[in-house]
C-alpha cells in the first residue's frame, strides 16, 4: 500500500501544502494562489483540497499528517522574549497575547478541527497529526529533494522556534544538526529591518530591497558592523539589540537605529532616495559576507563538497551567486520554496525519511520536477472556460504557436504566457509567466509601469536556454530555479562612457547596459533562470523559435500578476490579469488570444484596490 504524507505550513506567513506519495512529491501549492490574498496566513484549506484531488485521494485516505513548526517551543520563546525585556515589552505583549491563548496555543486542536471540516470527518477519525521543528522541515526541504548522497545544509531565515541559523549534515535519509544561532541574533530580521527601514514590506519588500543595492554606494556597511551586529571569523554574529525593536516592539527598528542612519525610516510609497539605494547596497554587503564566511566555516567542519541551503535568506540570489562562484563548495543545490512555503514540503519529506526510515537514493538533476507541482488545465478545460465567457481566440498546435509568438515577440508584443503545471514557490518560471524581448531598451520601464504597476527601478530575469548560458553570462552550473544572479558576459555588455559612469542612483537606469538591456541590472548582472527541455519542453521550445528569430536565446521572464496580487492559478485568474493590464497577447496552453479581439475594458482602476501593495 502506498503510503501518503501531507505537509501543511500556516499561520505565519505563505501558508502551504504539499503531498508526498512514498517520497515521491506528488503536489504543492500556496494557499494565496487560490485566495488570492498575497501572502495569505490561513489555514491552506484551498491548497490541501487541490493536493489530495491531484493524488486522487480523499483526506480520511492519508497516512500522516504533519506540521512544519511547533507552537509551544514558539511559544515559550515569546515569554522568554518579554521576560527578558520586561517591562519594555509589554504593548507587544499585550498585542501578541489574545491570538495566542485564543488559537495558536492550541494548534493542534485547531488543526484537527480544519482538517475534520475539510474531509467531513469526526476529529477520531483523522490520521496521525505529527509536527516538525521549522528549521527542521527546512532543512529536509532543501537536503531530501537535492541530488547529492551527502551535503552540508544551511538554513537562514527569520526565526523559527528558537533557531535562525541552523547547520545540518545531510547523508542518505539522515539529517544531523550540527549547530544553531538562536533568535534574537538573526540574519533575516537583519535584512528584514532595513527593509522597514526603506519603506518596505517586512516578509515581501526584501526583494526590493536586494534589487535597489546596485543603485547604491556601500557607505554604511562599516557603521553597520560598528553598531549593528558582531561577526565572527567563522560567519557566527550577535546583533546589537539596542538599534532594534522586533524583540520587544511592534517595529523593526528603534530611534537610535533612526539617529544612527541619519533620519526616521522612509515612509512607504514615498520617492526613494539614494540614503534607501547605499542603505540597502550595505546590509547587502554584510549579509554576504556573513553567508560566505559561514559557509567556509560548515565546509571545513563538514569536509564535504556540496551544499543546500533554504530558509528566507536562501532567496537572496545575488548572495547565492557569490557563493557559488567565490564559495568553497563545488556545488549548491537550493530549495525553490526556500521559505515558509516550503516547510509544507519539507515536513512531509522528513516524515517520510526520518520518522518511518525510508531509503533516499539521490539522482541526477534533482526531485522538484522543475517545481511544477501545482494545478494545470488542459487545453479541453480552457476551450470550455473561453466559450463559457464568450472570449475570442484561435487554437495553434505547437508548430504553428511557437514560431508566431517569437515574432510577436521580437515585434515588441508583451505576452501573458499560461501553460502546464503551476509552480511552488515564489518564482514564476515558464508555467504562470509574462515574457517580453530582452533585447528591447525600453521593455523594463513598460513592464515595470504599465504591465506590472510597481516601482521603475526593480530589474527584470532572463529565462536562458541551458545549453547557452555561458555563452551570454558568466555561470555554467544551471539556475532552474532563478536562484542565481551572475554577470552578464563582458563581450554582451556596452562599455558605458565617462560621463555614464557619474551618474548616480536611479540616473543609472536608462543607460543601455548590454545586447540585453532589459534584464540586465545596473551592475550588469542578471536573475538567471535556466530552462530545461527535461521538466518545460514548451517553454523551451519557445524561447528555441525565438533565438531562430533574433540570435537570441533568452526572453524575459516575470511572474504573471500585478504588484500586489498572487501570480495567476487558473485561466480565469489570468484572462482577468490580461484585460487589466497592457499585455498585448495571452496565450492559454495552445489557444492564443489578442487584445484587440477582446471587448474594449472598462475604464476603471478600481481593481487596484483588492489588492494591498506589496
Amino acid at each position: 500500500m502506498a503510503v501518503n504524507i501531507l505537509g501543511i505550513s500556516a499561520y505565519y506567513h505563505d501558508s502551504a501544502a504539499a503531498l508526498v506519495r512514498d517520497g515521491t512529491v506528488l503536489a504543492a501549492a500556496q494557499q494565496e494562489r487560490f485566495s488570492r490574498k498575497k501572502h495569505d496566513a490561513a489555514f491552506p484549506a484551498d491548497a490541501i483540497r487541490y493536493c489530495l484531488e491531484e493524488a486522487g485521494i480523499a483526506l480520511g485516505d492519508l497516512d500522516q499528517v504533519v506540521f512544519y513548526d511547533k507552537p509551544l517551543i514558539k511559544f515559550e520563546r515569546l515569554l522568554e522574549t518579554y521576560l527578558a525585556y520586561a517591562p519594555r515589552g509589554l504593548r507587544s505583549f499585550i498585542t501578541a497575547m489574545p491570538i495566542w491563548l485564543k488559537e495558536k496555543l492550541f494548534l493542534k486542536d485547531l488543526l484537527k478541527k480544519e482538517l475534520a471540516r475539510l474531509g467531513d470527518l469526526k476529529t477520531t477519525a483523522l490520521p496521525p497529526l505529527l509536527f516538525t521543528e521549522h528549521h527542521q522541515a527546512h532543512a529536509a526541504s532543501a537536503f531530501f529533494p537535492s541530488p547529492f548522497e551527502r551535503a552540508a545544509v544551511l538554513c537562514l531565515d527569520g526565526v523559527g522556534e528558537w533557531a535562525t541559523t541552523s547547520a545540518w549534515l545531510g547523508e542518505g535519509q539522515r539529517l544531523t544538526p550540527q549547530w544553531e544561532i538562536r533568535f534574537p541574533h538573526s540574519l533575516g530580521l537583519l535584512y528584514s529591518a532595513f527593509t522597514y527601514f526603506a519603506g518596505f514590506k517586512v516578509n515581501s519588500g526584501e526583494y526590493k530591497l536586494m534589487g535597489l543595492a546596485p543603485y547604491g554606494e556601500p557607505r554604511y556597511v562599516e557603521l553597520i558592523r560598528e553598531h549593528l551586529i558582531d561577526i565572527k571569523d567563522d560567519g557566527s554574529f550577535r546583533m546589537k539589540m539596542r538599534y532594534f525593536n522586533y524583540a520587544s516592539g511592534l517595529t523593526m527598528t528603534n530611534r537610535r537605529f533612526a539617529r544612527l542612519f541619519g533620519g526616521p525610516p522612509r515612509q512607504p510609497e514615498s520617492p526613494v532616495t539614494q540614503r534607501e539605494m547605499d542603505l540597502a547596497r550595505s546590509v547587502q554587503e554584510v549579509t554576504e559576507d556573513i553567508v560566505l564566511r559561514l559557509a567556509r566555516t560548515l565546509h571545513q567542519e563538514l569536509k564535504t563538497d556540496h551544499l543546500c541551503l533554504a530558509g528566507g535568506v536562501a532567496l537572496n540570489c545575488v548572495a547565492n551567486g557569490r557563493l557559488l562562484r567565490e564559495g568553497p563548495f563545488k556545488d549548491i543545490w537550493i530549495q525553490p520554496a526556500a521559505g515558509d512555503a516550503g516547510g509544507a514540503l519539507g515536513a512531509a519529506l522528513s516524515v517520510w525519511h526520518q520518522y518511518l526510515d525510508q531509503a533516499r537514493a539521490a539522482s541526477a538533476g534533482d526531485r522538484m520536477q522543475g517545481a511544477y507541482l501545482g494545478p494545470g488545465f488542459s487545453n479541453a478545460r480552457i476551450e470550455d472556460f473561453l466559450r463559457d465567457q464568450g472570449i475570442r481566440y484561435i487554437r495553434l498546435d505547437d508548430n504553428a504557436l511557437m514560431p508566431q509568438l517569437a515574432e510577436l515577440l521580437a515585434e515588441g508584443r508583451i505576452v501573458g504566457w499560461f501553460q502546464g503545471r503551476m509552480e511552488f514557490g515564489p518564482r514564476a518560471l515558464g508555467g504562470r509567466s509574462i515574457i517580453g524581448d530582452p533585447r528591447n531598451p525600453t521593455m523594463q520601464s513598460v513592464m515595470n509601469l504599465k504591465i506590472k504597476y510597481r516601482e521603475s527601478f526593480r530589474p527584470f530575469a532572463p529565462a536562458v536556454l541551458a545549453e547557452q548560458l555561458s555563452d551570454w553570462f558568466e555561470q555554467r552550473a544551471p539556475s532552474p530555479y532563478m536562484l542565481m544572479v551572475a554577470p552578464v558576459k563582458a563581450d554582451k555588455r556596452i562599455a558605458m562612457s565617462a560621463r555614464q559612469q557619474q551618474l548616480f542612483g536611479i540616473d543609472k537606469l536608462n543607460v543601455p547596459r548590454s545586447q540585453v538591456p532589459a534584464i540586465t541590472h545596473v551592475d550588469g548582472s542578471a536573475r538567471i533562470q535556466t530552462v530545461h527541455p527535461e521538466t518545460n519542453p514548451r517553454f523551451h521550445r519557445l524561447i528555441q523559435a525565438f533565438a531562430e528569430r533574433t540570435g537570441v536565446p533568452l526572453l524575459i521572464n516575470t511572474s504573471f500578476n500585478v504588484r500586489g496580487e498572487p501570480i495567476v492559478c487558473s485561466p480565469a485568474d489570468a484572462y482577468r490579469c490580461f484585460m487589466r493590464t497592457e499585455m498585448d497577447y495571452l496565450v492559454l496552453e495552445n489557444c492564443l488570444l489578442a487584445k484587440s479581439d477582446q471587448p474594449e475594458p472598462a475604464r476603471d482602476d478600481n481593481w487596484r484596490q483588492e489588492f494591498a501593495l506589496d
